[in-house]
């Protein structure tokens, strides 16, 4: 996990798909349906990265071992404060398989979203917008 959580800091995103299983499942807050694959969390990863300013994680859950593991994080979008946290399962071989992400406050999440929309239009929108 410490490696996530460097790359994540060190505002490194493109590193992030090689710390993750090929059939990685990735949740994302604003969207209804998991993502699979480790090239789709790529383009949305590094979106967020351009959307989210000053993220930094504030704690983080689970043992040097434990294959799960929470990272309590803070952000802004825009002038709004966002809260969140990144849940990563890890396979026996070190790759995370599972990514599943919570976001708060939903004022917050809004602006996410519309911003997240702009940057990769097509992964990233939230499915409700597909109609």
């Amino acid at each position: 996990m410490h490696s996530f959580r460097a790359a994540v800091e060190a505002g490194d995103f493109a590193a992030l798909p090689a710390l993750c299983a090929e059939d990685v499942v990735f949740r994302s807050p604003i969207a209804h349906k998991p993502y699979v694959g480790r090239d789709q969390i790529g383009v949305i990863l590094v979106a967020v990265s351009r959307v989210f300013e000053d993220l930094h994680y504030v704690r983080e859950i689970g043992g040097e071992h434990d294959a799960d593991h929470a990272l309590v994080f803070m952000a802004k979008v825009g002038d709004l404060e966002i809260n969140g946290c990144d849940f990563l399962h890890n396979r026996p071989d070190g790759l995370i398989d599972e990514f599943t992400v919570m976001l708060r406050p939903l004022k917050a999440v809004n602006a996410f979203a519309e911003k997240m929309g702009v940057e990769s239009p097509g992964p990233c929108r939230r499915q409700d917008q597909r109609r």
